[in-house]
């Protein structure tokens, strides 16, 4: 699954997409509404855990637009308003189901699969699973293959796959790996993204001829297939 979690407590946000990844989810997270809409209104997730209580934008403003928009990702609304108008009041904004805190984070997982389960199996499917050329990336089995040939990866250096096919095509910067993939905010001044990146390479081009990931000088890297190469 690819969960958005726009949550205002940073401890609490942290913890739920640390959780989330250790189980192989691809998850994020937003400290504020309007950040959190700018970043679901791409409809690129499978679920939306939304906080009630956010600065900017509430989450029922939230989720209002996102349905305004045509947007039907699947909704959790965490919140300490747990009464029965307060729930009531959440679904009918377009929220799909409704967790008051606290909760078992155990909880929160199996309400957020069933969510993703409603999606149906077809689109699931074609939501978590990327095809470049020879290269696959299962995000559901957690596996990589490249002409059929598995690739075993370490958890770091699946999620900068995942991130280079999902934006395939397109040059990637280090800001962006490092916000997306390192969840660092802020250049910390070392090679890790030129490490993970040489490992990567190592693994997806042993035994092939023609490499997926490019670097393009002074800008950041790319992943596309060469031309030449079979599709």
């Amino acid at each position: 699954m690819r969960i958005l979690v726009i949550e205002d407590d940073g401890d609490a946000a942290a913890y739920i997409v640390k959780a989330f990844r250790e189980l192989g989810h691809a998850a994020e997270s937003a400290g504020n509404g309007l950040d959190g809409y700018a970043l679901a209104s791409d409809g690129a997730y499978d679920v939306l855990i939304i906080d009630r209580m956010l600065p900017k934008l509430d989450g029922l403003s939230v989720i209002r637009s996102l349905r305004e928009q045509g947007i039907a990702t699947p909704v959790l609304i965490l919140s300490a308003l747990g009464q029965v108008d307060d729930r009531v009041k959440g679904l009918r904004a377009g929220g799909d189901d409704y967790l008051p805190k606290p909760y078992a984070f155990s909880e929160l997982l199996a309400r957020t699969e069933v969510l993703a389960r409603r999606q149906g199996k077809a689109a699931i499917s074609e939501e978590t699973r990327y095809r470049i050329g020879d290269l696959e990336l299962d995000r559901l089995a957690h596996k990589v293959s490249r002409a059929g040939r598995d690739i075993p990866l370490q958890p770091r250096e699946f999620r900068l796959l995942e991130y280079l096919m999902r934006h395939a095509g397109q040059v990637v910067t280090r800001t962006m790996l490092l916000e997306h993939v390192w969840d660092y905010h802020f250049d910390p001044q070392t090679n890790v993204i030129d490490v993970h990146v040489s490992r990567l390479r190592g693994k997806l081009d042993k035994g092939f001829a023609h490499p997926m990931i490019h670097t393009v000088r002074g800008s950041g890297y790319v992943l596309r297939v060469d031309e030449g190469a079979a599709s």
